[in-house]
């Protein structure tokens, strides 16, 4: 799956704005914006991303 999309999903499931995601997943509150305009991410940055994302999910399970 899309990083971008697994994100859309998540900020859709959890009402968190794409704003506070990317504040509290890489200190950015831009990144989501910023990729859906076609941010390309570095390797460590997707790695930060992904294991957010999962923390994420575990909890919510």
């Amino acid at each position: 799956m899309h990083l971008l999309h697994r994100i859309e999903r998540h900020l859709d499931r959890s009402g968190t704005p794409a704003t506070r995601f990317g504040r509290e997943a890489v200190n950015d509150p831009r990144f989501v914006i910023d990729l859906r305009n076609g941010r390309e991410l570095r390797p460590t940055t997707r790695a930060k991303v992904i294991a957010y994302l999962d923390r994420a999910e575990e909890q919510r399970a």
